[in-house]
């Protein structure tokens, strides 16, 4: 790869981990759109809305959890989200400006998921499960080459 091309891959993951935190941040944004509120009657109008049968089994899940929501677990999914979207956000930032620092911290954290997914992907193989474990995988095998690059040089 050339200096070019190599800018525009690591510009790429770096929109990639942006996009994630922000999307998650939306994600908290709507937590908080369901403090004080009867979170387990907004989970029935929404499943009756989507015209989901609340029998189903993961509707029912859907439904036994949101019987259980309380403003505490609410907050705390809020501060989860906040933190994620931060590391997240933070990465994007650096990557784009090719921090070594952001190299470093996107191995770590990408390399923190794949045990999970192989772990999926092995009891319930799917594409989806498949894809997201290569995309991780290459995007961790980029930023450890960009740091031995980096090294070298």
């Amino acid at each position: 790869m050339n200096i070019d091309s190599n800018r525009r891959a690591m510009q790429a993951v770096a929109l990639m981990e942006a996009f994630k935190g922000i999307i998650v941040l939306g994600a908290g944004f709507g937590l908080l759109t369901l403090l004080h509120r009867d979170v387990a009657h907004v989970a029935v109008s929404l499943v009756t809305r989507l015209h989901i049968d609340p029998a189903e089994h993961y509707a029912g899940i859907f439904l036994d959890a949101a019987e259980h929501v309380t403003d505490a677990r609410l907050w705390l999914g809020v501060a989860l989200a906040l933190v994620y979207s931060t590391i997240r956000l933070t990465e994007g930032y650096g990557l784009w400006f090719e921090r070594r620092w952001a190299e470093w911290l996107g191995v770590v954290s990408g390399g923190i998921y794949v045990p999970i997914e192989v772990y999926e992907l092995l009891h319930k193989p799917s594409w989806t499960k498949a894809a997201t474990l290569t995309l991780n995988v290459a995007v961790i095998a980029y930023l450890v080459r960009m740091l031995r690059r980096r090294a070298r040089a």
